[in-house]
């Protein structure tokens, strides 16, 4: 009855749905053409053994281990990626190409999710992290094909939410054949909301799997060259509304007490905010360079505005020091890993409730420091980029927390392993 009356509202929900993904597009065109794909009446799928599910960057960025663990030991295997979002499909697109296909996510209405199922015809869906759609997992079960969870989250704040409707919730977590999550916390938040305490395992954090491609480094240390090798650099990565004004007054500051050539490499989330944000460096006065103009940078440049999709690894090895976006507002942080992984200090804001458990491993290890205002920010980025032993000290704190946290993908994998019979032995 519960799931009956959720359906009821997604489909009178479904034209404002439309019309909100219509207005998106006016400035991101990407919406626009995955509106067929959605309703799964175009572009359908070729058929695909597993079926993953990852919203939007950050789940694109965790299951790329889980991927390249697929392709490496079991090739046959075909995998299909859908995304809500265009950034997460071209993060997808940046880190596989035309490897691994892509399809916009159906929305979660009976007919729409039956029409891509009998398109596609998986053997096994894996969705990422905190994605619970009610009517895809009962379309999923009556059709008989498994579905995990799969490093699997759930913050205090979601569980609430979760909690007002439990008896949907109850359903809708039956259905998973596996969660697998990371930390205990987030498998006894599960558990309390109605999971199976048989299906769920603790298997931890898979975005500690990265694997940094080779050429990497190659290409940081010729961006370093473009930006200037001697000048002080610091990266703003995957900043939300709101939070680029703080941040070109922190710059101010440091301007003043570092050096006077300190460049900012400002990285807004989402692609439909690259012109405001550049037309608010040009209003702060400052002097602007955008990476999607291929414009030069000299010494009078203030702002390097990352305004392309993928590069953003790139920018962070190439930097002296990062602020991970989204936590100084109360949108819950982002993925610092990237920048520890690389060696690069790491400071974030007081909202970091969407990556709490590794906030807290490179807090406790000393690899990142937490601040709760604009100042703090300002004081710790400044103490490290006037002390070059320091941020080295603590950026080797973080390399070494994503070494000795990696294993994950070993171990979903192998839980894995009943539903990922090879095609050729069928």
């Amino acid at each position: 009855m519960a799931r009956w009356f959720y359906t009821a509202i997604l489909y009178l929900l479904l034209p404002f749905v439309l019309l909100r993904l219509y207005w998106r597009s006016l400035q991101a065109p990407a919406y626009r053409r995955g509106i067929g794909q959605r309703l799964a009446l175009a572009a359908r799928p070729a058929p695909a053994q597993v079926w993953i599910h990852a919203v939007s960057v950050g789940e694109v960025q965790a299951a790329e281990p889980l991927i390249r663990a697929l392709q490496q030991r079991h090739p046959p295997v075909g995998v299909l990626v859908t995304t809500t979002t265009p950034t997460g499909a071209e993060r997808l697109r940046a880190c596989f190409g035309d490897q691994v296909p892509h399809h916009y996510t159906p929305y979660d209405l009976p007919s729409v999710v039956e029409r891509f199922l009998q398109a596609l015809s998986p053997s096994l869906v894996i969705v990422m992290e905190t994605e619970i759609w009610p009517n895809t997992l009962a379309t999923c079960a009556a059709r008989g094909i498994p579905i995990a969870l799969v490093n699997a989250r759930l913050s205090e704040r979601s569980a609430r939410g979760y909690r007002r409707v439990g008896a949907l919730t109850r359903e809708a977590l039956g259905q998973f054949d596996l969660i697998a999550a990371q930390a205990e916390i987030d498998a006894g938040r599960f558990v309390a909301l109605g999971a199976p305490p048989s299906r769920v395992r603790v298997t931890g954090n898979i975005k500690f799997d990265l694997r940094l491609p080779a050429s990497l480094l190659d290409r940081a240390e010729a961006m370093r060259r473009f930006w200037g090798p001697d000048r002080p650099v610091w990266v703003a990565a995957s900043t939300h509304e709101g939070e680029d004004e703080p941040l070109l007054a922190v710059h101010r500051q440091i301007l003043r007490e570092v050096q006077g050539d300190a460049l900012l490499v400002l990285v807004p989330r989402h692609p439909e905010r690259f012109d405001r944000v550049a037309e608010l460096v040009q209003r702060e006065d400052m002097a602007l360079a955008r990476r999607s103009r291929q414009d030069p940078v000299g010494p009078e440049t203030r702002v390097f505005l990352g305004d392309t999709m993928g590069e953003l690894p790139i920018f962070l090895a190439a930097a002296d020091a990062a602020f991970i976006g989204g936590s100084l507002v109360p949108v819950g942080g982002h993925n610092a890993l990237e920048a520890a992984a690389v060696g690069v200090p790491v400071v974030i804001g007081p909202h970091h409730f969407n990556f709490a458990a590794i906030t807290q491993v490179l807090r406790e290890a000393g690899a990142a420091v937490t601040v709760t205002s604009s100042p703090e920010l300002a004081t710790c980025l400044t103490g490290w980029l006037n002390d070059a032993a320091e941020r080295t000290r603590v950026g080797e704190l973080g390399r070494n927390v994503v070494k000795a946290n990696r294993g994950a993908v070993d171990r979903v994998i192998a839980l894995l392993e009943a539903h990922l019979r090879d095609p050729t032995d069928a």
